[in-house]
C-alpha cells in the first residue's frame, strides 16, 4: 500500500520517478493505459540525472503525448516493492498538478491508449486499490473540494 506524504521535506527512500495529474484546458484528467481496460495516470521512472520535474515532463510526452505547460508539486507517495513476500526499499514517486497541451496521439511506448475524464470520474477509472492515495491527492491539488479525511467541503 501506498501512503501520502506533503511536498516538503521529500520522504527518505529510493526516488522511483514522477506521477503527473495531467489537466487539458477544458479541465479534463489524461488517464492512460497498455490494455483499454485497466486505466492510470501517466508517470514513470527517472532515466540518469534527471530530477523529479524533468522525470515529469518526459514521462507525460512519451506516455501521455502531452507537453507540460506548467508544473506543481502536490506530494509524494512511498511504499515498498514485494518479492517472494520479502519488501524492498521505500520507493519514492512525486506527484505533480500538470497543465497540458495535448498532442495528437501517437503512442511510442508501452502504453497504447488514452482518454480523457472529468475530475469527479477520474479516480473511480483507475485500480481500486489506490484510490484512497488518489482521493488524497486531487484534494492537495484542488482538483476536488471534499477533504478524504475530513469528509468535508
Amino acid at each position: 500500500m501506498a501512503s501520502w506524504h506533503p511536498p516538503s521535506p521529500v520522504p527518505d527512500g529510493q526516488p522511483h520517478g514522477a506521477c503527473g495529474f495531467c489537466v487539458t484546458d477544458a479541465g479534463e484528467i489524461v488517464l492512460i493505459s497498455t490494455d483499454n481496460v485497466l486505466w492510470d495516470f501517466p508517470a514513470g521512472r527517472p532515466q540518469a540525472g534527471e530530477d523529479w520535474e524533468e522525470t515529469l515532463h518526459r514521462e507525460m510526452l512519451e506516455e501521455a503525448c502531452a507537453v507540460v505547460r506548467s508544473a506543481r508539486l502536490i506530494g509524494f507517495s512511498c511504499g515498498r516493492k514485494w518479492e517472494a513476500e520479502v519488501a524492498g526499499p521505500v520507493l519514492v514517486r512525486s506527484i505533480w498538478l500538470a497543465q497540458v497541451d495535448l498532442l495528437e496521439w501517437d503512442p511510442q511506448f508501452e502504453i497504447r491508449y488514452r482518454r480523457l475524464a472529468p475530475p469527479t470520474q477520474a479516480v473511480g477509472l483507475v485500480l481500486p486499490e489506490f484510490e484512497p492515495l488518489w482521493t488524497r491527492a486531487f484534494f492537495e491539488a484542488g482538483i476536488v473540494r471534499t477533504d478524504p479525511e475530513q469528509g468535508q467541503n
